[in-house]
């Protein structure tokens, strides 16, 4: 794999391009209009991701199935290139995020007075005295060998004591990550334009001067410890409106091993499946949509403070929609309902195994794993991407709805609906991809449609990244 670099730009750097590339412009002795030249970019390869570049093919069911009584009904899309990460998040990766969240709120301890109140833990002026948004000092390190009294008891706040066993662990009840999302879509809408007079541009009609009402997701911890979320119901006042906020706590169910099975002895695995360094490059599990979507933006954020600088624009990390997940996962080849060629799930001659998943009735075992396996451990398909069925199921970032098919587009397909609070949990529900370890071959298909509502944590599914691609892609030559 590369090493992650980016090419980025600032607000004022691009001012600057767009200025240059004004002055530098060719000139036209006789007066014609000849353009104005333009800066074009593209980010390098993100570290662990391939670029999975635009093209079209037909999602869902190609051929009815009269044995699993499904219809055909595939459909012709086109989507945008992006990157895509190679192999699921797995538990060291993800727990790179936990571990951030944890250091984040022990540095934050380290400066409160309760704990002593260091302020070199907390940045609340520049070099030159002037006051600045107060932030962690990430470069002062954290007293883990030999702290002071005021210091351990700050260490120690985040960690307990298993009253059954005795032992010290990590108190994953306390590690909740805030984070704020601007919703540039609703923002774009001319519904949503603060100018009245362009919201409609039907001139026969008299303008409308009454705000539209947005909605506003907020969430705060109240007194008890709680994480409160709210949907606010308001008429637009400003761009402000369309930041929203959440409060997601990120450590994984790790119960989930024995709440998804009844009378089943998966007790080893809530212990060891997370914690123990052997399931390092193992598919990350029991995280729900919502901390999929927080490690994301977590993600984001990460590569945009190692840079170093402020108001500089990243392109996202972000859930795949599920139209580019299709496509990438069946490699854009409308005949393929797997990631591979064919309609089996090994191989027959060889009698090898293309992916992770249950083989027969109570037989979890014949394809070499009980349950998920080391990520990349199968080949991947045409477009470079491990696993894109069987180990673990995926979450999309698209909103399911029986008639999802109808609803959207066929230029990069997406439905979307952020759930209010109050709403029925029916309509919660996101669509997952691609089958796990659990399910049997046909479940595993990456044509098929499954969904989960998005606040659940299961044992069987996680998820993978993506980031649109900036600049030109290639396009790429489709399998016939």
């Amino acid at each position: 794999m590369n090493k992650f670099t980016s090419i980025l730009l600032t607000g004022a750097g691009m001012i600057a391009a767009l200025a240059s590339c004004a002055t530098g412009s060719r000139s036209s002795a006789g007066g014609e209009v000849t353009g104005v030249g333009g800066t074009s970019w593209a980010e390098p390869t993100p570290y662990g991701m391939v670029l999975v570049d635009r093209g079209s093919m037909k999602v869902g069911v190609n051929k009815p199935d009269s044995a699993w009584n499904l219809a055909a009904d595939a459909r012709g899309i086109s989507v945008d290139g992006f990157w895509m990460d190679e192999t699921e998040i797995t538990n060291g990766k993800y727990k790179q995020f936990v571990f951030w969240v944890r250091d984040s709120i022990i540095r934050e301890r380290l400066a409160d007075p309760a704990y002593g109140g260091n302020e070199e833990f907390k940045i609340e002026e520049d070099r030159d005295g002037n006051p600045v948004t107060p932030h962690l000092n990430w470069n002062k390190p954290i007293p883990w060998r030999n702290p002071n009294e005021d210091e351990q008891r700050a260490i120690e706040s985040l960690y307990r004591t298993n009253p059954i066993t005795g032992v010290r662990e990590l108190d994953g009840t306390q590690l909740n990550y805030r984070y704020e999302i601007y919703n540039h879509t609703e923002a774009a809408r001319r519904r949503n334009r603060l100018d009245p007079r362009r919201r409609d541009l039907n001139t026969d009609r008299p303008v409308a001067t009454a705000m539209p009402t947005i909605s506003k997701d907020t969430a705060y911890i109240n007194d008890e410890g709680e994480i409160i979320r709210q949907t606010i119901q308001r008429d637009l006042t400003g761009d402000y409106d369309f930041l929203n906020t959440y409060i997601v706590n990120v450590y994984p169910d790790t119960t989930a091993w024995v709440n998804d099975f009844e009378n089943s002895y998966n007790e080893p695995y809530v212990r060891m499946y997370f914690a123990h360094g052997g399931y390092t490059d193992y598919p990350v599990v029991g995280v729900s949509w919502e901390q999929a979507n927080a490690f994301a933006n977590w993600r984001t954020d990460f590569l945009r403070r190692s840079l170093g600088k402020e108001g500089i624009y990243v392109e996202p990390y972000r859930l795949p929609t599920e139209a580019e997940w299709e496509y990438a996962a069946r490699a854009g080849n409308d005949d393929n309902m797997y990631p591979w060629d064919g309609d089996l799930a090994l191989s027959e001659d060889k009698g090898c195994f293309y992916a992770n998943f249950k083989p027969g009735e109570g037989n979890f075992v014949r394809d070499g794993h009980v349950i998920t396996s080391r990520v990349g451990t199968y080949s991947p398909n045409d477009f470079g991407l491990y696993d894109m069925a069987g180990n673990v199921s995926e979450w999309t970032s698209t909103a399911y709805t029986e008639s999802v098919g109808k609803l959207t587009n066929d230029l990069n397909p997406e439905y979307r609906y952020d759930a209010a609070q109050e709403d029925p949990y029916k309509m919660k529900r996101k669509i997952v991809r691609g089958g796990s370890w659990k399910d049997v071959a046909h479940n595993i298909r990456s044509d098929l449609r499954m969904w989960e509502y998005q606040n659940e944590q299961r044992s069987y599914i996680g998820f993978r990244c993506v980031r649109s691609q900036i600049g030109f892609a290639r396009g790429n030559k489709q399998k016939r």
